[in-house]
């Protein structure tokens, strides 16, 4: 039932929220938060750390995917124009006698991504550890 107040002749009634039910609500999670908070155990997150990264590969293959899906080989400073086929073979024989190598495949933005991963896992069933993709960011 509304508060009746009584100004002059009129009687009004006034229309205001009751809040004292709202705050003693309040304060009661307030308590219980407050004494559950030191029991909840924190949970630990293993984080990687500087000192943790991979060492830099000692050498790196690079296989280039172009817009007609034709395949390079790319080590150093030559360039072979290979198959899927036998793809696995000739990075297998450059990984020989390195035993630190990353195979990197870089692909033509109009390639279809269907090719890019055929060759990964072609690479990757071939038992090759350390396959990657590289990304170039637009300007």
């Amino acid at each position: 039932m509304p508060a009746i107040a009584h100004r002059g002749r009129g009687r009004r009634t006034i229309n205001e929220i009751n809040m004292v039910p709202f705050i003693d609500v309040m304060l009661v999670l307030l308590i219980i938060f407050m004494v559950t908070a030191p029991l909840i155990a924190p949970s630990m997150i293993d984080l990687p750390s500087v000192g943790k990264a991979a060492s830099q590969p000692d050498q790196v293959i690079q296989i280039v995917i172009g817009k007609d899906e034709a395949l390079q080989l790319k080590l150093k400073d030559k360039t072979i124009s290979i198959g899927l086929k036998e793809i696995t073979s000739a990075v297998q024989q450059a990984q020989a006698g390195v035993p630190n190598t990353a195979v990197v495949i870089s692909a033509d933005k109009a390639v279809r991504y269907e090719a890019v991963v055929r060759v990964m896992d072609t690479l990757q069933r071939a038992g090759i550890a350390r396959v990657g993709l590289s990304v170039q960011l637009a300007p």
